[in-house]
C-alpha cells in the first residue's frame, strides 16, 4: 500500500489548498468545459465533511441551502479543474462531520457554527488613526 501512495504522491501535485476545516464557509471556483467553450462555476457553501486527510484521494463535501433545497457537492482536493478556493468565513465547530446540518434550517446553522472574523487584505492595509497630543 505504501508503494501506491509513494507513486501517487510523486505523480500528483500536493494539496494546493492548505488546511481546510469543517465548518468553514468557502467559495469554490471550478473551470467547466462545455464543448469548445469554458466557463467558471462558483459554488459557495459550508464544508460539512473532510475525508482522507492529505492522501491523493482526499475530498471535501460542501453544502449550500438555496431556498427550500439543499445542494451538496463532493470535491476531490487534487481535482485539476478547481482554480481556487476562497475562505469566506471561519466557523468553529466541535464535530468532525457536520451531517446533522442536513436537518437544520439556515438560521439554526448560523447558531451552530460560531463565526470568527476574517481580516481581508484591504482591511489589514488600513492603518489605525493615532491621536496626536495638542501643541501649545
Amino acid at each position: 500500500m505504501n508503494i501506491i501512495h509513494a507513486f501517487a504522491n510523486s505523480n500528483n501535485p500536493a494539496n494546493r489548498w492548505g488546511d481546510l476545516k469543517v465548518g468553514w464557509t468557502i467559495r469554490v471556483h471550478q473551470k467547466l468545459k462545455e464543448g469548445e467553450k469554458g466557463k467558471a462555476s462558483i459554488f459557495e457553501g459550508i464544508i460539512i465533511a473532510k475525508k482522507h486527510g492529505d492522501e491523493p484521494g482526499a475530498s471535501i463535501t460542501v453544502r449550500r441551502v438555496t431556498g427550500v433545497y439543499g445542494v451538496e457537492k463532493v470535491y476531490p482536493l487534487r481535482l485539476p479543474s478547481i482554480e481556487k478556493i476562497d475562505v469566506v468565513k471561519h466557523g468553529r465547530t466541535r464535530r468532525s462531520k457536520m451531517y446533522y446540518l442536513r436537518d437544520k434550517t439556515a438560521r439554526e446553522i448560523r447558531k451552530k457554527t460560531r463565526a470568527e472574523t476574517i481580516t481581508t487584505k484591504a482591511e489589514g492595509a488600513i492603518a489605525p488613526v493615532q491621536e496626536v497630543p495638542p501643541t501649545e
